[in-house]
């Protein structure tokens, strides 16, 4: 009889904030916020001490990438603008983002784990999913010695904890590693589901976001438990066939997912946050470099399409280019790359084929391409 799945969920703690620590190890125990830019740069002092930027004197419009435990007690956390948490952790230490060395330490860590455990999928820059379950003595305690095992390799590796979640599939992995944050290690048998899983609430299962968790909270399903004892039919008619029945299968633990040890990455982002609102038409001149930074980062063009040309073939329906607007009280809209440059055009009309006719104000133009 072939051993059952053991699955790993690895899981940096406040990674990119735990990387800043290390460099700046005077800031241990503070609340430390991370989103700033250059200027935020802690100074150093003629007597040796550094002089740390303060959330309090912060203005614009940037937000938090990560936060401290420390500040995470104070209500603050990823996404939310650094001037609300402000208001929330005033002296908090801002410090700016450093994706070079934060990439470092990914490489770091999951070169730590393939070393005693090869078959990783790869899903971020701070987590990643183990097959566990042809390793060596896996089997004889559930995969406590080798999750042991992975969390020393780790912080040998890189001084940073992690916390890790070790079940029979990603699912329930992923639920796990947040059980017992920062530095934990949780083993869960399927046995062991209505009596630790169910009592979380719905929300807590990756893919039941705040729309699905409001429309179940409205149907007065609350918890994983609730959840699972839904009617099945209920769940198809108000969800669909397929996330219905997902959400069911969710609810009582199955996921057959495989590990993917050879994937694409899921996507990659640049963003750009400006200091005011931009109309699109009157900040041509801002704007418009951008779609040539896009296809720069992603194609290697070395200038954007006229709006009259054909589209590049290599850019798919599937790549988006995102505008948020604050006009639109934080909508998304997106649309295909190819799509767009029709839309624009298709409105500007020939004579004015180079003109953006777009109508709100946009804060925030982010160039996201999706790859499935």
């Amino acid at each position: 009889m072939p051993p059952g799945r053991l699955i790993a969920h690895l899981d940096m703690d406040a990674f990119y904030a735990s990387v800043e620590l290390l460099r700046y190890p005077d800031l241990r125990g503070q609340p430390v916020v991370i989103g700033g830019g250059r200027d935020h740069a802690p100074v150093q002092q003629p007597d040796g001490t550094r002089r740390y930027a303060r959330l309090r004197h912060y203005v614009g419009r940037g937000v938090i990438t990560t936060a401290t435990y420390p500040a995470r007690a104070l209500g603050v956390h990823s996404g939310l603008g650094l001037m609300k948490a402000a208001a929330l952790a005033s002296d908090a230490v801002l410090l700016p983002v450093d994706f070079e060395q934060y990439r470092r330490y990914s490489r770091l860590f999951k070169t730590a784990v393939r070393a005693i455990a090869p078959l990783v999928e790869d899903r971020g820059i701070d987590e990643i999913y183990v097959d566990l379950t042809e390793l060596p003595g896996a089997q004889d305690d559930a995969g406590l010695a080798i999750g042991q095992a992975l969390k020393a390799a780790v912080f040998d590796a890189t001084g940073l904890t992690c916390s890790v979640g070790i079940t029979p599939n990603k699912l329930l992995s992923k639920l796990c590693s947040e059980f017992d944050k920062p530095d934990g290690l949780t083993l869960l048998r399927e046995d062991e589901i209505a009596q630790r899983i169910w009592p979380l609430p719905a929300k807590s299962i990756n893919g039941i976001g705040p729309k699905a968790a409001a429309r179940l909270e409205a149907l007065g399903i609350r918890s994983i438990g609730d959840l699972a004892a839904a009617d099945p039919a209920l769940l198809l008619s108000t969800f669909g066939s397929h996330y219905g029945a997902w959400l069911h299968a969710a609810a009582h633990g199955h996921d057959e997912r495989p590990i993917a040890t050879h994937s694409e990455p899921k996507s990659i982002s640049r963003e750009t946050t400006f200091d005011r609102d931009l109309h699109a038409v009157r900040d041509r001149a801002t704007l418009t470099p951008l779609l040539i930074v896009y296809l720069n980062f992603k194609y290697g063009h070395s200038q954007a399409p006229e709006l009259g040309d054909s589209v590049p073939r290599e850019v798919r329906d599937r790549d988006y280019f995102y505008l948020w607007s604050f006009a639109t009280w934080g909508l998304w809209v997106g649309m295909g790359l190819g799509a767009i440059w029709q839309w624009i055009a298709a409105r500007a009309g020939k004579a004015t084929a180079r003109t953006w006719q777009l109508a709100s104000p946009i804060m925030l133009v982010a160039c996201i391409p999706l790859v499935t």
